[in-house]
């Protein structure tokens, strides 16, 4: 999948959570994204927030490093 399709439903997903303190946040969007996200997309992500991340919201980016 185009990690910057990636990178946008990650930050969607982490943005919708934010109403919430952030360590909420936070793991309510890895939730999010370990139910829902097929395994390959999942270590596409973490793969991407480790090399480079760019694009990724704090919410989005402290998010994946909970799915390592």
């Amino acid at each position: 999948m185009d990690i910057e399709h990636l990178v946008t439903m990650a930050n969607e997903i982490s943005a919708f959570f934010e109403s919430e303190d952030q360590t909420t946040a936070v793991a309510q969007a890895a939730n999010h994204l370990r139910k829902f996200w097929d395994p390959r997309m999942r270590r596409q992500i973490c793969e991407f927030a480790a090399a480079d991340g760019h694009g990724l919201s704090e919410t989005a980016r402290r998010a994946v490093a909970l799915l390592k």
